[in-house]
């Protein structure tokens, strides 16, 4: 069985309580205890006084100790320069916060809102990031570690289901249900003679998938024009643009309705279907 030795890179309480987990099997097996031989696991450069006889006074020993001070100290700074990683940048949520975690522990910042600080440190500092902003507003009455990291992995999750500059979409008819969708090489007889587009299937299919396009990370409702272009034939859905005004141009054939086009145009209502 191999025992773990200390050298002042291990929090004392960590260590001790694995060697507690030794004692009690030494007890079990031998009938003697084990703080002997413990206390010969410790580094000599550690210099231990005189009286330690139980495992309390080791712990107390240790945190006294100049290398745990170096040890705090260097979790702490190892938190500030922690970065947060979004999953759709290639980072893993439950690594960070594992991490997270532990240098906390290491560092023995237990007060919530020392806590609350180096997360929020963490993240991306971007003005825009969603991550960051919901994090600052939410954090106020969060009173505990759990707490902490539930609501962290809340904004994660809501996060990961935006529309981003890129993402593909459907676009859901409200009235039918269905999904709008276009052909390559099927166009209208009339007006443009563009590519037609109508309301096709209930269920959204690669004839209905748009790439949704717009010039920040995330969209706003009031204040972002966005571009949609068929994920398929690549056509833009658009009206006529021009000096301000959008203009409508020409109608369906076989409704009354504005006829959709391939030019670029301020598309209001928008599902999300897949990043």
């Amino acid at each position: 069985m191999d025992f773990p030795k200390y050298d002042g890179n291990i929090h004392p309480d960590e260590w001790i309580n694995d060697i507690q987990k030794y004692d009690s099997f030494w007890k079990a097996r031998y009938g003697i205890e084990y703080f002997n031989t413990a206390v010969s696991l410790i580094d000599p450069i550690i210099k231990l006084p005189t009286g330690i006889d139980n495992y309390e006074k080791l712990r107390n020993a240790l945190k006294e100790d100049i290398s745990f001070i170096i040890f705090k100290n260097t979790n702490k700074r190892k938190l500030l320069s922690l970065k947060y990683i979004p999953e759709r940048k290639g980072g893993d949520t439950s690594k960070f916060i594992s991490t997270f975690r532990k240098l906390c522990y290491n560092g023995e910042i237990n007060d919530i809102e020392e806590q609350k600080k180096y997360l929020y440190k963490s993240l991306p500092s971007n003005h825009f990031d969603y991550i960051s902003n919901e994090f600052y507003k939410r954090m106020k009455n969060i009173n505990s570690i759990n707490e902490l990291v539930r609501e962290f992995e809340n904004i994660v999750l809501e996060e990961s289901n935006l529309i981003r500059n890129g993402s593909i979409v459907a676009l859901k008819h409200v009235a039918t249900g269905k999904y709008l969708g276009t052909f390559e090489g099927l166009n209208y007889e009339t007006g443009s003679k563009n590519q037609l587009i109508s309301v096709q299937s209930l269920e959204p299919d690669p004839d209905s998938w748009w790439k949704i396009q717009f010039s920040k990370e995330i969209a706003t409702c009031t204040d972002t024009p966005i571009t949609l272009q068929h994920a398929k034939s690549n056509v833009f859905l658009g009206i006529y643009y021009w000096g301000g005004y959008y203009y409508i141009c020409n109608k369906s054939p076989s409704t009354n309705h504005t006829e959709g086009n391939k030019l670029i145009f301020l598309f209001i209502l928008f599902i999300y279907f897949d990043n």
